[in-house]
């Protein structure tokens, strides 16, 4: 598969020691080759693959120099794309990386589409499509946890288990269509009901492990939107500042100063959190303070956990009775917060609110409990068991829907099978597994079943 050659800056835009704009394609070193000038003026054409060299960009037109650089030359199809590539190091200001990128559009290469490199990558069978989808959850990792799921994914770890899956549908198949096609030869093995039940009950669950850390993945891949609820002037704002470690929000003992949503990405033990200090629901006359209370009431409703935050020094209100109600059926934890101070709250009518919740007490102020409340965080969701690293954890949305779908129609092959429904009728569902699998991995050409039945079995003997 041949494509044209293309070009992107590939580091953040900003000031920095070093920017590097990448080319990739067939004629990706004739491109450098127009505009790179070395002390020794060797080209980079006659010089071996994975090797680096110093030198200048030239305007060939003009004849200006453009940038001091340093090249890289990449030589398919060892390479991320799987063709030639050129990394060009240059000084990482905003100026000169578009003027290095300008330069090269000028003399042959096109501008990338986002992801195309990666693209490439899949189309020219390096990787495939759940590995190249980790590519981007990498880069967008906010936690050790979360890189070391993309990593496991990146180097295949779903992959080999969705293909051992997916082989095991097709051996499946492959001696169906035998059966079905080639009944005159006695030496095929007979598929059988109880082989069919044997490997699609394999294949429901191992569907069914992996749904069940898709929760725990598809929590450290966006992050657990965290909603810190309570009346104003409890420590809401005081409680998202010690969980980020700055002071992101303004603390005063003024009632009502937070007027609008503050969010924060935070790391708790390994657990993203995209927390949202929410201005204090309560009734109010002020027109801008109001806007405020409707906005967490609506951030409310798309809340995966809420932070309910209550005033110890305070007796328990009917706003936060109110509070507790509108959260009932919802994760919450509830903090008591500003223990320095005498104590007026109920703590048995807190108790009787919360349930099974769990009740942290905390002193924001002389910064007591919030690691206790971290660790609420983390066993309330992930209950250790994230410390595995054998694990291999689903977190694409795209990749869960498709197992779901799968655990479906696998369930009804085997209801099938075990209704005594004929076995060229259950390979439909069978198929559609298979199919739905290959989705996954993005390999799902129809092709590939007839070149398995013909790999396996000799029919021409």
């Amino acid at each position: 598969m041949e494509f044209d050659t293309i070009a992107a800056i590939s580091t953040p835009m900003g000031e920095g020691a070093i920017a590097i704009v990448r080319l990739s394609g067939d004629e990706a070193v004739q491109i450098a080759d127009k505009i790179f000038k070395s002390p020794n003026n060797k080209k980079l054409d006659e010089q071996p693959t994975h090797t680096i060299h110093y030198g200048h960009l030239i305007d060939p037109k003009t004849e200006e120099v453009v940038e001091e650089v340093m090249v890289s030359l990449m030589r398919g199809p060892k390479t991320f794309t799987r063709e030639d590539v050129i990394e060009i190091n240059c000084h990482g200001g905003i100026v000169s990386v578009n003027r290095v990128l300008q330069l090269v559009l000028k003399n042959g290469a096109r501008l990338a589409e986002p992801g195309e490199f990666t693209k490439r990558a899949f189309l020219n069978g390096r990787i495939d499509l759940s590995q190249a989808e980790a590519v981007m959850d990498l880069i967008r990792a906010k936690t050790d946890r979360a890189m070391n799921v993309a990593l496991g994914q990146m180097d295949g770890k779903l992959s080999k288990l969705i293909n051992q899956l997916r082989q095991a549908l097709l051996e499946t198949l492959a001696q169906v269509e035998v059966n079905i096609d080639y009944p005159e030869y006695d030496d095929v093995e007979e598929m059988t009901v109880p082989i069919m039940l044997e490997k699609c009950s394999w294949v429901r669950d191992e569907i069914e492990k992996l749904l069940q850390t898709s929760s725990q993945g598809k929590i450290l891949r966006e992050g657990l939107s965290t909603v810190i609820l309570g009346r104003p002037n409890v420590g809401k704002s005081s409680l998202l500042n010690s969980l980020v470690q700055e002071n992101k929000a303004i603390v005063t003992d003024v009632a009502g100063t937070t007027r609008d949503i503050i969010e924060e990405y935070v790391n708790v033990r390994g657990v993203p959190l995209r927390l949202v200090d929410t201005a204090g629901i309560r009734e109010t006359e002020d027109i801008v303070e109001r806007i405020g209370v409707e906005r967490s009431r609506q951030v409310l409703k798309e809340a995966d956990l809420i932070l309910l935050v209550l005033n110890s020094a305070e007796e328990l209100s009917q706003e936060d009775e109110r509070l507790f109600e509108t959260i009932e059926n919802m994760d919450f934890i509830v903090v008591v917060n500003k223990t320095d101070l005498p104590q007026k709250i109920d703590l048995d009518r807190v108790k009787e609110l919360a349930g099974n919740r769990r009740i942290v007490t905390t002193s924001l102020l002389q910064e007591e409990g919030v690691r206790e409340l971290e660790e609420a965080i983390a066993a309330l969701f992930f209950e250790g068991k994230i410390e595995s690293d054998d694990l291999t954890y689903v977190s694409n949305a795209r990749h869960i829907a498709l197992l779901h779908q799968a655990q479906s129609t696998i369930a009804d092959a085997i209801d099938a099978a075990e209704s005594g429904v004929p076995v060229d009728m259950v390979q439909i569902d069978v198929t559609r597994t298979w199919e739905l699998l290959g989705e996954i991995v993005g390999d799902t050409v129809q092709e590939s079943l007839i070149n398995q039945l013909f790999s396996q079995f000799c029919l021409g003997k």
